[in-house]
This record gives structure tokens, C-alpha cells and sequence, in this order.
């Protein structure tokens, strides 16, 4: 398979998981589904893949340890599947963990609905706005509340 399929393949793949988020958060089969790791381990295996069969076709002086660099490990299609991989991974688990965490805090979820979708579309703004949430909630930071909360 060529990256362009793969990365249509796997952009797509995950936008079911995240209308389950946003829709169904705590039905059974997102539970299942969405909060274990199928979809990460899928995602790691297409990740895995963009590695293997991007090795060896960085450009020369492709690095992690300056800009320029970084923007050469980008430079083909193979290593820009694996960055973008990379972020619909974390993105989605971390728009998972909003959801389980704003359960156990009794946190809305029309206002996680809103950090969701920025999660999805820039990741860090996202938890950056769940953070803001919680802060309005008066839940906190503190993980020792979160522990003591009836599970859901």
C-alpha cells in the first residue's frame, strides 16, 4: 500500500472513535472500543509501518535535534504518514482520557464536547481548554480527588 492510502485509510479510521467520544462517551461499545487500546495499537502498528518503510529515505541531515532538521524528516511521504500517525495516536488518547476523566469529576460534557473538538484539530489546545475546564469547574488539578470519586 502507498502512503497516500494509508494516510487516507487511517485520517478516516479514527473520526468513528471520535464521534463516539463526543456522542456516546459512556456506551458500552465506546468503553470497549474507544478507552481500551484497540485503536492506539492500530495506530502503532500503522506508525510502525511508516518507519520501516520510510528508513533510509530521509534526506540528508534529517534530525530531531534542530528545526531544520525535524522539517527534513517530513520531506517524504513515508516520514510525514509516520508524524501524522503519531499525532491522530496521541490526540485521540488524550481526547479519551478528557472523557474518562471529566466522568470521574462529574465535569459536563457539553463543555468536554468543545475541548474534543479542539483536541482533535489541535491536540494541544484542546487539553490546554480541558485544563481552563476543570480550573471553571473547581475540580483542580489534583489526581488525589480524582482517585477518591466514585467510578462511573
Amino acid at each position: 500500500m502507498n502512503p497516500d492510502t494509508l494516510f487516507m485509510w487511517f485520517n478516516n479510521g479514527v473520526l468513528p472513535a471520535w464521534l463516539l467520544l463526543l456522542f456516546a462517551p459512556r456506551w458500552r461499545f465506546t468503553q470497549s472500543i474507544v478507552h481500551a487500546f484497540w485503536i492506539p495499537m492500530i495506530l502503532g502498528l500503522g506508525y510502525l509501518l511508516a518507519i520501516v518503510n520510510g528508513a533510509g529515505e530521509s534526506a540528508e541531515g534529517a534530525n530531531f535535534s534542530s528545526l531544520p532538521g525535524v522539517m527534513l524528516l517530513f520531506a517524504n511521504p513515508w516520514g510525514a504518514l509516520a508524524g501524522w500517525i503519531h499525532y491522530l495516536a496521541f490526540d485521540l488518547f488524550v481526547g479519551a482520557w478528557e472523557v474518562r476523566d471529566a466522568q470521574r469529576r462529574n465535569l459536563t460534557h457539553i463543555g468536554v464536547c468543545v475541548c474534543l473538538v479542539f483536541t482533535l484539530m489541535m491536540g494541544p489546545i484542546g487539553l490546554l481548554l480541558y485544563a481552563g475546564l476543570r480550573l471553571l469547574w473547581g475540580t483542580g488539578f489534583s489526581t488525589e480527588e480524582a482517585e477518591s470519586l466514585p467510578a462511573s
